[in-house]
Formats: structure tokens, sequence, C-alpha cells
């Protein structure tokens, strides 16, 4: 009996040609993508041209093939979309704000689902609900089963979300975003679900709102960017739900931090000036927080006057926060510090950046261990950049010291971004002794 030919795939060929791309353009792409993802990929201008023909690629690749496509083209594609067969769901409506967060949860609680989490892309072609599309919006989250919360309920998961971005803050997220997911699971949902006054439950959407924010910046720390994004849509949804306009601004600020450190300098500027503008009331330390992402992601998209403008509005609304003694979340003078350093850095001024960066390691309060972890490794690299190597290892030597109570991806990577770094170096006296000290502190893994 003859053998039947595969039908070419015409979705696929359809974008391919509207791409512009040769077929070794779209396999590099892929390529990278995976890189991205941690998934090593080798793919030759061939195999682009049998997924066109209908073969179809292994199936952990095709949400990699339609992610390259959607940033190419700037628009969400689907694999459906791409030809590929759809992903195998319960149910093929979309699922409540609730339901959606519970499956999220329980994803992430769960360890034998880590490795899929882990390969969740990070997506250019997301698409943000924008303010009006969410606000006061929630489905179907009354039971009717009798049921009610109380704003004690509330203040419960207010306080442990500080509890758990505590942790975050001295040990790093690797640890306590499960716990976040745990909670998510098992109490904020069947608050979300259980009736009450009006409110109380507009807090207690608010206060939802904040953990998903959470979980979704740990999980960038976590080096896990799809799951992120995921997170961070939640919250998005239900600060709008909750008529909560600082965490869902708080929110698309996170989104642009996450956009501009992986080099998405448009998408991150996009986000960042999506959050300023849905705070029209933003008090002087908000005015801040938002202008300094402002100046980080023009800064990496090359806008040199936007950047140093934006930057000039967050110094200016820093001096007038000042004389305030509660600071917003963790923005303080530190914070803004680290933005000047970064935009020093992004337009190519590394002794502005080291500057910028020593006064912000200066600055950082003892709870902060994580971020100070990290900030100090980025700061060595930039004296290392500007030809101080000794003082640049005098730096990673502080970093060190800490490293072992932080549990961080982040933080990981730029350990082994660091071990990388030194190798030129072997024949100086301190770079040897960092890299001896180095083999003995940091994990097999980081070292080789």
């Amino acid at each position: 009996m003859a053998k039947r030919e595969r039908e070419p795939n015409e979705a696929l060929r359809r974008l391919y040609q509207e791409t512009g791309w040769t077929l070794r353009q779209f396999v590099q792409a892929v390529n990278r993508l995976g890189a991205e993802e941690g998934i090593p990929l080798r793919y030759r201008e061939c195999s682009a041209y049998e997924w066109i023909h209908g073969n179809l690629p292994r199936a952990p690749v095709r949400p990699l093939v339609a992610e390259a496509i959607a940033r190419r083209l700037g628009r969400p594609i689907s694999q459906a979309e791409a030809g590929f067969p759809p992903v195998s769901t319960a149910s093929n409506a979309r699922p409540s704000t609730v339901e959606g967060l519970l499956d999220l949860g329980r994803d992430d609680m769960d360890p034998s689902r880590r490795g899929v989490l882990g390969v969740s892309l990070f997506s250019v072609a997301l698409t943000v609900p924008d303010w009006p599309d969410v606000v006061g919006r929630m489905e179907a989250v009354r039971t009717g089963r009798g049921r009610r919360i109380g704003m004690g309920d509330v203040e419960t998961v207010i306080a442990m979300t500080e509890r758990i971005s505590e942790l975050d803050d001295q040990f790093g997220g690797r640890h306590a975003r499960p716990m976040a997911a745990s909670f998510l699971v098992n109490t904020v949902a069947p608050y979300l679900r259980a009736d009450g006054p009006d409110a109380v439950r507009r807090a207690m959407l608010s206060a939802a709102s904040d953990l998903c924010y959470l979980a979704g910046y740990m999980a960038v720390d976590e080096g896990l960017n799809g799951l992120a994004q995921q997170y961070y849509l939640k919250a998005l949804e239900l600060a709008g739900a909750a008529d909560d306009h600082l965490t869902y601004c708080t929110t698309l600020r996170g989104m642009s931090v996450q956009a501009v450190d992986l080099g998405h300098g448009a998408d991150a500027m996009r986000l960042a000036d999506a959050a300023a503008a849905a705070s029209p009331k933003a008090g002087p330390r908000m005015r801040a927080f938002l202008a300094g992402q402002q100046a980080h992601a023009a800064a990496k998209t090359g806008d040199r006057g936007r950047a140093m403008g934006h930057l000039r509005e967050a110094e200016r609304a820093m001096e007038n926060a000042e004389s305030r003694e509660t600071a917003f979340g963790s923005y303080d003078p530190a914070a803004l510090h680290y933005h000047i350093s970064r935009v020093h850095q992004e337009l190519g001024d590394f002794p502005g950046a080291v500057r910028a960066l020593t006064e912000s390691d200066r600055l950082c309060y003892d709870v902060y261990r994580r971020t100070r972890v990290r900030k100090r490794t980025i700061l060595a690299e930039y004296q290392l950049r500007v030809g101080h190597l000794e003082a640049a290892c005098g730096t990673w030597h502080a970093a060190l010291d800490e490293y072992p109570q932080v549990q961080s991806g982040r933080v990981d990577e730029r350990m082994r971004a660091m071990v990388g770094l030194l190798r030129p170096h072997r024949r100086n006296r301190a770079a040897r002794e960092l890299a001896e000290r180095a083999r003995d502190v940091l994990p097999v893994a980081l070292t080789a």
C-alpha cells in the first residue's frame, strides 16, 4: 500500500511568508528561544522546510515555533494558528479568573509539574488587559453556598503575603513561591468564591491581587518567566475586579521590569508607559517608582533624551517623598540609585553606573539580602568593565559572603557569569583567590 504523503502546513507557510524570514533565520529564531528557555536546539534550514511541508516539530518545540513567529510579527500566535494540533485542555471555554488561578497554583505547588512550568514561555506578544477591560469585572465568584468572609479573613491574606514577601527579600523566591501557591489554592481561592459585604469582597480581591503579583515576582527571580506572566495576568484581573489602581499599576511595572531584564526594550517601554498612564493620582513616591522604570526602559531602547527626562522626574519625585516616613513598598533611595545605574549602563556610561550602584549598595536596607547580593554581582561586573579588577573581586567576595543564604535563580545566573568573567584573569592573585573561593561556595553546576 502506498505511503500517504503529509499535507503541507498551509497555516505555518502563510505565517512564515509574513515574517519575511529565510529558512535559516526561522530556525535561528527558534534556536535562540530554546536557549532562552534552557532547551538546547540546533535546528537547520531543512527542519523549517519539513515543518512547512507537514512534519510536526516535537511537542515541546511547537510553542517555541509559535512564539518565535509571534515575536517577529508583534502579535499573539497560538499553536493552532500555526497549524499544530490544539493543546489538550479539559474545556475549550476560557476559565474564569478563580478557576484559572486554581489551575495555575495547583501546577506551581506540584513538584512533578516543575519541569513543565520551567519551559513556560515569556511572550512579548502577550495580550495585557487595559484598565477598562478589567475594572469591576469578575466572573461567577460567588457560590451562594452560605460561606461568608469578613475583614479578619482579608487581614489574614494581607499578613501572609507580607510574611512571604519578607522571606523572599531575605532568602529569595525559590522556596517561598510554592508556599504562596499553596496558600492561593487552599485559602485564597475559597475566599474569592465566598459571599460577604461588597467592601469586604473588594478588599479580598485586592489582597489576592497583591499575592499573585508577589508570586509572579518570585517566579521571575527563579527564571520562570512564562509562569511569572501568568501570575501577573491574574494579578491584573483581580486588581481590576477590586478597582485597585495601585496593584494594577504595580503589576504592569513589574511586567516592564521583567521585559527589560530579558532585553525586550520596546515591550518594557510600552508596559512602563501603561503603568504610568493608569495611575493618574500617583503620589510622589509612586511617581518615582513608575518614572524610574520608564527611564530604564527608555534607555534600553536607546532613547537617551527620554531616559534622562524620566530619570529627572523620578529624582524630583523622590525628593518630595523623602519627608514621608512610609516608603512605597521597597522603592526607596537605594532603588532609585539602582535605576540611575541601569540607565547609565544602558547608555554606555559604565563609570556613572559604578558610582550610582555603589551608592545604591550603601543605602540598601539589611532586610533586602537577596536584592543586595544580586546588585553586588552586577556592580562587580560594571567595575570589571571599567578595568577595576581588584575592586570587582572585592565586591564579588561581599556577594559570596551572603550567597549561601539566598535561593535565587537570578543570583545563580550572575554567579555563573562571574566564574566565566574571572577565567581570563587567573594570573591575577585577587582573581585567582576569588575563583578558588567560588569553587568552595558555589554549587558545582555554577562553576563547571
